[in-house]
């Protein structure tokens, strides 16, 4: 018997074998188009916005319902975080936490990122559908985008399913929303399967009369120092803006950037520098377009109202950087902003920050 007779079954079997669990891992895991249409959520039909009309918007990172008496895995540089995931008591006490926060803030306008659905981490909640029973009354229109999911997740801190997702509240209806795919990190063809998809979920709001509003919310990459992923999703994002600014389309662009503000990195910590680049990849941006808070206060003497990440880190006793940001159209007039830090320092690792705006008026 030659050898080739003797490979050529075994290596018909490997074959066989890993076709098989790349069919598995696709079964699992999720597969958005680069653009999707997201359907709209309305429990009734409310009056559209007026020009010339305030609008208020909120962006908050509510980590997925957690609290914050958690130091977890990834939270660490070095992965040695202590917790997996939240108890239930603290999961149904954050919910009430962000409810009340929410309609005690009243925004037109909420834009929320890291919202579970699904996952064996936080007991496979529906936190989007726990919020509505809470505030639909204020909020009866609403979106949302998975970034992250999978059915099961083989990473030995998570071992089960995920799911994690953007979501727009409003006050007013939504004519239309899309989800735009961000660029992804690079990755090896299995491991990309089971690695977030962040995203962009777009939400056009109509204005009486004619005219609409875009707001977008998203939450950009962590981790990406060393490649050029936030670059591209930041270059992506800019184009989107540039379009907007050019069909005369007012917008709002807001959520966890995952970067500092240009000038905040020389004050952190040695060992907190790490997560990010000494050159923000968003310093372009920041000149271009009005952002809140501006480059002033996110580094002037009154710079630590504008923080908005308290991380899990028992080393740290406080917010300390600004990761969170609105920019908007110079279209929008900036009425006012701020950094809610007094009753929220334990409900997130990020506050949320809050724009009002005034909309174009008539010509």
């Amino acid at each position: 018997m030659t050898l080739s007779r003797v490979l050529r079954p075994i290596l018909f079997s490997l074959l066989i074998i890993a076709t098989s669990l790349f069919a598995l891992v696709y079964i699992i895991t999720w597969h958005p188009a680069p653009r999707e249409n997201v359907p709209i959520s309305c429990s009734s039909q409310p009056q559209a916005m007026l020009p010339g009309q305030a609008l208020k918007v909120m962006t908050w990172n509510v980590q997925y319902l957690a609290g914050k008496r958690y130091v977890f895995w990834y939270d660490l540089a070095d992965g040695s975080g202590p917790d997996l995931r939240p108890t239930a008591e603290d999961l149904a006490y954050t919910l009430d936490e962000v409810a009340r926060v929410i309609r005690d803030e009243a925004p037109d306008v909420v834009l929320l990122q890291e919202l579970h659905e699904g996952s064996k981490a936080t007991d496979y909640q529906d936190q989007l559908g726990l919020l509505h029973e809470r505030l639909s009354d204020l909020y009866p229109c609403s979106t949302q985008a998975f970034y992250w999911k999978a059915a099961f997740v083989p990473h030995p801190k998570i071992l089960g399913s995920i799911g994690m997702k953007l979501a727009t509240l409003s006050r007013y209806p939504i004519s239309r929303a899309e989800r735009l795919q961000l660029p992804l990190p690079a990755a090896d063809p299995i491991s990309r399967q089971f690695n977030l998809k962040r995203a962009l979920l777009v939400n056009y709001l109509p204005i009486r009369g004619g005219g609409q509003v875009a707001l977008i919310n998203t939450h950009l990459d962590a981790f990406a120092q060393g490649d050029d992923t936030l670059q591209r999703q930041i270059a992506m994002s800019s184009s989107l803006l540039n379009q907007l600014e050019a069909e005369k389309t007012p917008w709002v662009f807001a959520g966890d950037l995952n970067l500092l503000p240009p000038g905040q990195f020389d004050k952190l910590p040695e060992r907190q520098r790490r997560w990010y680049s000494a050159a923000s990849e968003f310093t372009e941006l920041a000149h271009k377009y009005p952002m809140i808070p501006s480059l002033d206060e996110a580094n002037g003497r009154e710079q630590a109202a504008w923080y908005t990440h308290f991380p899990n880190d028992p080393q740290i006793d406080g917010p300390d950087r600004t990761l969170d940001y609105l920019f908007h159209s110079p279209q929008l007039t900036r009425l006012a902003a701020n950094v809610r830090q007094k009753d929220t320092l334990q409900i997130s690792d990020h506050l949320p920050l809050i724009g009002r705006f005034l909309l174009p008026a008539p010509h």
